[in-house]
């Protein structure tokens, strides 16, 4: 089998795609996996053809792209929405998309309805749940469903109430050893990947070792399998103070800023568009239609 395929429109070539068990031999092999968050085509695209292994369509998409306070307002149809643009752009990735708060906290059937949603009407190759082991049940039907699932423990966004906010978890011993457990929990129930998210090092470092699935950090230190970013921190586009954990790789807020400013002055002194970005008519047509009256104007 080839180590490369060609891509539509693109003659540069993408290595071999990205599956479930290729980021689990990854773990056994000790070879970081590189994640990041997409919500759009156009970001998608771009993100996969640096060979970021697992893009996430998050649930997060709620604030970076909707404006919203938290991610509780995302729905499923939105959720939809946007995985199907990402899949548009994916095609050497592992793609996944988060499960939107309420749409598997009824009872497991429905979050088995709404997650088959995602594989067959979006594409998305793996679905994200958040919580421990009160999610073992709901993991185990997605399972059986031949749906592979990441499983999200730590700081979870869509406890934000119940935390008190957003909050570092699993720092007191209890806390600590609780959050052991129940990554413990979901492996057992058959979670293909697991996110550590907001807790301390040492933690996601003894998940890390104890567990033979890969575990992906969002500020839980580098000793985690993999790390993930939201792409919009990553790229100074998210509007908020950076978290401790955010590195900021460019400032695409100042590019964009700055371009659509140089864009008003242009227009303002009509020195866009020039006349060299302007469409004209052959010389013949030109002559004949400035021999042509002018047609007298319509009244309103």
């Amino acid at each position: 089998m080839s180590l490369t395929e060609p891509r539509s429109g693109n003659s540069a070539a993408l290595p071999l795609k990205i599956t479930v068990p290729i980021l689990q031999e990854k773990k056994r092999n000790r070879a970081p996996i590189s994640a990041l968050t997409a919500y759009d085509y156009a970001m998608a695209r771009l993100v996969d053809e640096a060979s970021i292994d697992l893009v996430l369509v998050g649930d997060s998409l709620g604030m970076v792209m909707l404006g919203c306070d938290s991610t509780l307002a995302v729905t499923m149809e939105e959720m939809l929405l946007f995985t199907r643009a990402v899949r548009r752009g994916v095609r050497r990735a592992l793609l996944a998309a988060d499960m939107p708060y309420a749409s598997y906290h009824v009872d497991a059937a429905e979050g088995v309805r709404n997650a088959l949603r995602f594989v067959k009407e979006a594409g998305a190759e793996a679905v994200k749940v958040e919580g421990g082991r009160n999610r073992v049940e709901l993991v185990e039907r997605l399972t059986d469903a031949e749906i592979p699932v990441i499983g999200h423990i730590g700081l979870t966004p869509q406890s934000v109430h119940r935390m008190g906010g957003y909050r570092v978890q699993g720092k007191s011993l209890y806390d600590a050893e609780h959050l052991v457990e129940d990554a413990a929990a979901l492996e057992a129930a058959g979670a293909a990947l697991l996110v550590l998210e907001g807790v301390p090092r040492e933690v996601a470092a003894r998940i890390t070792a104890e567990l033979t699935i890969p575990t992906i950090g969002i500020g839980a230190g580098p000793d985690c399998d993999g790390q993930i970013l939201v792409l919009h921190d990553l790229l100074n586009l998210a509007f908020t103070p950076a978290s401790k954990f955010v590195r900021r790789y460019a400032d695409a807020a100042t590019l964009v800023r700055n371009a659509v400013d140089e864009y008003r002055k242009n227009v303002e002194t009509r020195s866009f568009p020039s006349d060299a970005e302007s469409y004209h008519l052959t010389a013949e047509t030109r002559d004949t239609f400035a021999r042509t009256a002018p047609r007298p104007a319509r009244k309103a």
